[in-house]
């Protein structure tokens, strides 16, 4: 019972007076997976690699790693994880905004769920030549990737930008410091 009072614990504090600096750390990881696809759109569409090649900056370094399933996977985790976790510290339009991102988010893991699966089985879905996600039967990967990181990361930043000037009844709700302004 102890543990379970505790989670709940931190998961309170997680989203009053830590949320502020759980959500820049979020934030930073978030930005710093964005800097990765954007630096593979311009190695595919202004430099003209070969896709294979264009891995973005982790992929000049570890070419290996961002080929895996496992770590694409990984990362939709976290993502998943992050926005659970942070849930509780938005209230009012930033709440709203902030679920859309993550129920967008929940079909991208279940996307790279499905991928990781084909990895793993070596059966690949039509029996397409490599793992193959649902949407990617209709649009490339890398323009995939850049459509689903838009669309989760549009309504979190409406999100954040509700929850750093909330209205005056929802800074009434709000447990953190998030707010401009606040303390």
């Amino acid at each position: 019972m102890t543990t379970h009072a505790g989670a709940w614990s931190a998961s309170g504090s997680l989203n009053q007076r830590h949320h502020k600096l759980a959500l820049n750390l979020f934030m930073f990881v978030v930005l710093a997976h964005w800097a990765e696809h954007i630096v593979q759109a311009v190695q595919v569409f202004l430099l003209e690699w070969p896709r294979p090649q264009a891995g973005g900056v982790l992929g000049l370094w570890i070419p290996w790693l961002v080929t895996s399933e496992w770590m694409h996977y990984g990362y939709a985790i976290i993502m998943l994880v992050g926005f659970f976790a942070l849930a509780r510290g938005f209230t009012g339009r930033s709440k709203k905004w902030w679920k859309i991102a993550l129920w967008i988010q929940f079909w991208h893991h279940i996307e790279h769920f499905l991928l990781l699966l084909q990895a793993l089985t070596g059966r690949n879905l039509l029996g397409y030549p490599q793992p193959m996600s649902i949407l990617q039967l209709v649009l490339p990967r890398v323009e995939l990737h850049l459509f689903y990181n838009l669309i989760v990361f549009v309504p979190m930043m409406v999100a954040v930008y509700f929850h750093m000037r909330p209205s005056r009844e929802d800074r009434a709700e709000m447990r953190c410091t998030c707010a401009t302004g606040a303390a």
